[in-house]
């Protein structure tokens, strides 16, 4: 993909082919400011102002075109409103006919995102650049753009290519690009430490041996965030096997550590004044003769047993000991994503993270910052009467809630009992993936709530 930085660019008055936005409201009275050579092409192209709706407008010369779209409101853009033009207009630069682009810078960066690993783009047209009259926002948007990509290549990734050394190997780039410091734990102190997420990836091959990967950046003087992010790296269901189905998407089952993963990259880059936990429990959820076992009761790194009632209810117990990590450092905030329920996706589909927190405030604020992004998210309740639902004969509490109801509340109540009651905690159940492509959003891995969240940090610590 290209640099994001290189397809949006100061406006200096360079040639360019111009776009003109319409809505429904507005339409009749430019049309009918238009020369007679443009209602006629637009005539001969059927053109009606319906969502992403485009005509090519003849200029006097051949290469004196222009571009017509429609738009929800041209007075309030979207992140999404130019982002089908990159597809269907050729390379070259294009300018607004007023105004600035705004949101829509971001948008026109992520429709030019493809994922050429293993094969070649099925376009091979150069970069469709827009230009802005407003340049401060460049940067801020095209390192939206590139956490994008991240975690979209991330999730992508077979896992026979996004293995835990993978990972690994991704955030130890970030790390040292930034001056922070990385720590992995695995083998024997993995499983002395942190023995939840030991048995988790046990029964996989030791090329894919499971880990704590930490990374901690920042003047420890400033307030201390918590990053963690669900790192299963394949999800089979361990004993109790997924069917072939619902194991088909199971490489994307990382999307959470690729989420927490981007996010630290964008506040390290930003500079923000925070003390930076990111946490990435990493695991495949493999089986052979050593995987864990329905019944077994596993000793978690906070000292809380729990008996396993499913081995597919696996992602809560590797962020159970990375949440109890973190809480040790006494952070004023952890945010964890994680591709945990199908219950979620039933309840709210592919486009809306389940978001829980621990404070009205700062998920009212969160909702705000998700809107505001153009990236949504939807508060379920932390429901405390359903912790009774995890009840086990032989340990503090059981791994699975019977009865299957309230997937996505009692998968979050689960991950709480790890979290510290003096520290602000939202969690993401998100899905990661996209099943159908939208202007601007490439099927396959998706970040979801990202931005979101890095609007609610640069709004709480600035920058």
């Amino acid at each position: 993909m290209t640099d994001p930085a290189d397809l949006v660019r100061p406006d200096t008055g360079q040639s360019a082919h111009t776009i003109h936005l319409i809505d429904s409201g507005t339409f009749e009275d430019w049309l009918t400011a238009q020369p007679e050579r443009h209602r006629v092409a637009l005539h001969a192209q059927s053109f009606k102002p319906k969502a992403y709706a485009h005509a090519i407008l003849p200029g006097e010369r051949p290469d004196d075109w222009a571009v017509v779209t429609s738009v929800a409101n041209v007075a309030a853009l979207s992140s999404w409103c130019l982002a089908k033009l990159p597809d269907v207009l050729p390379e070259g630069s294009y300018r607004l006919a007023e105004g600035a682009p705004g949101p829509a810078i971001f948008g026109w960066m992520t429709a030019q995102y493809r994922f050429t690993r293993y094969r070649k783009a099925a376009d091979d047209k150069g970069p469709r650049v827009l230009l802005t009259s407003q340049p401060g926002a460049i940067d801020h948007m095209a390192a939206l753009a590139r956490a994008t990509a991240l975690v979209r290549d991330m999730v992508n990734t077979p896992t026979a290519d996004m293995s835990p050394d993978a990972i690994e190997a991704l955030a130890h780039g970030i790390a040292e690009r930034h001056g922070a410091t990385l720590t992995v734990t695995r083998g024997d102190a993995l499983e002395s430490a942190y023995p939840m997420i030991h048995a988790v990836g046990r029964a996989a091959d030791r090329t894919n041996a499971p880990r704590l990967i930490e990374l901690v950046w920042g003047d420890e003087a400033n307030p201390r965030i918590a990053l963690v992010g669900k790192g299963v790296t394949f999800d089979s269901g361990g004993l109790d096997i997924k069917p072939s189905a619902g194991m088909r998407l199971m490489k994307k089952d990382m999307g959470g550590a690729a989420h927490a993963l981007a996010l630290a990259d964008l506040v390290m880059g930003a500079n923000l004044p925070v003390r930076l936990h990111l946490l990435l429990p990493v695991a495949e959820n493999a089986i052979s003769g050593n995987a864990f076992r329905p019944g077994e009761v596993l000793t978690s790194r906070k000292g809380l047993t729990v008996e396993i009632g499913n081995t597919d209810a696996e992602g809560r117990l590797i962020l159970g000991d990375a949440l109890a990590r973190a809480g040790e450092e006494t952070p004023e905030l952890i945010v964890d994503f994680a591709t945990l329920t199908g219950a979620a996706r039933v309840a709210l589909g592919p486009d809306l993270p389940a978001m829980f927190a621990t404070d009205d405030a700062l998920a009212a604020n969160l909702a705000a910052c998700g809107t505001q992004a153009d990236d949504p998210l939807w508060r379920l309740p932390l429901w405390e009467p359903y912790n009774a639902l995890f009840k086990s004969d032989i340990a503090d509490f059981a791994n699975a809630g019977e009865g299957g109801f309230a997937g996505a509340i009692t998968a979050a109540l689960f991950l709480q009992r790890f979290v510290p009651e003096s520290s602000q905690w939202i969690h993401l159940d998100t899905f990661a993936w996209r099943p159908t492509a939208k202007p601007g959003r490439a099927k396959g891995g998706e970040a979801y709530g990202l931005r979101a969240v890095f609007a609610l940090l640069r709004q709480r610590y600035g920058g």
